[in-house]
């Protein structure tokens, strides 16, 4: 762990064994990079509030945090790219643009774990990969963080205004 991504404010997942959590690390209360999962915590519940420019401004700001080749990196870029694709199709109708981000993200989330972070990536690969052939499937599907599809409160959207 990078002193640099410690956050020892971050809680716990509220379910499961992600990859990243270690319940006998006593830095960042078990998290390798607490700063990541608590960007992940913002970004999807920001995502499934439809509010995915925002959640693009989570997942990108703590990307910077990480050197290429890491898989904190690549999972980071995937995301960026998920939250550009459904921002291209829901909000600019623009499927050609969202079919490209989506096969970007697909290249960079390949090889990451199934559960980073509290994220359900297994799902997110799969949703994109129908979304190549159906755009639709965009327009309500939602991330899965700990076994739950949380949304949005003020309080991430007063995460992401700092990050400005």
């Amino acid at each position: 762990m990078d002193d640099h991504t410690r956050d020892d404010t971050v809680g716990p997942p509220t379910s499961g064994n992600p990859t990243g959590w270690d319940n006998s690390r006593r830095p960042s209360n078990g998290w390798e990079h607490g700063t990541l999962r608590k960007a992940v915590i913002h970004g999807v519940r920001l995502y499934n509030a439809k509010e995915y420019h925002e959640a693009h401004d989570c997942f990108e700001a703590e990307w910077y945090n990480y050197g290429s080749g890491t898989t904190e990196s690549a999972f980071l870029h995937g995301m960026v790219q998920v939250a550009a694709g459904a921002y291209k199709h829901v909000d600019f109708g623009n499927d050609d643009g969202m079919r490209s981000l989506f096969e970007t993200a697909l290249q960079y989330l390949h090889g990451v774990p199934g559960d980073f972070y509290g994220v359900n990536v297994d799902n997110v690969r799969s949703a994109l990969h129908t979304a190549l052939d159906d755009s639709t499937v965009i327009d309500e599907w939602k991330i899965e963080l700990d076994q739950e599809y949380p949304v949005a409160v003020d309080w991430d959207r007063e995460y992401v205004e700092r990050l400005e």
